[in-house]
């Protein structure tokens, strides 16, 4: 069903020092986007392991992991198997044009936030 990490978001105190952070960790900068204020796209500089998005805190958020996101081939599918697991708090898909992607969140029995996410275009049939 699902499996491949394809993000993990973190929201920080400072966008730009957690940048600078993660390079110094072997990071490597893939994009910076609008998303959330100033949003960084980081990842392994070997190519092995998850993308990281991070962005500043704003308003009643807090520092710390706001989502996993899985990447999937097939969303509409995905999220249709998820309704029907009767998982909750489902919203999507829908696209998000400052990065690109269609996603689908969700939460875990303890509310935390999960996300299905495919890029526009591998999202081709899909909704986008």
């Amino acid at each position: 069903m699902i499996g491949k990490i394809d993000h993990i978001e973190i929201e920080v105190s400072d966008a730009d020092e957690m940048a600078e952070f993660m390079e110094k960790l072997g990071y490597e900068q893939l994009r910076e986007t609008e998303h959330h204020g100033t949003s960084y796209e980081y990842v392994p500089a070997d190519g092995e392991g998850p993308l990281f998005e991070i962005h500043t805190v704003s308003g009643e958020e807090v520092p710390g992991i706001n989502h996993i996101a899985f990447g999937v081939d097939d969303i509409e599918a995905i999220t249709d198997q998820l309704e029907a697991e009767d998982v909750d708090s489902i919203v999507g898909p829908y696209d998000v044009d400052k990065t690109g992607r269609t996603i689908t969140n969700f939460r875990d029995p303890d509310g935390n936030r999960f996300q299905v996410v495919s890029d526009d275009e591998d999202a081709a049939g899909d909704d986008a």
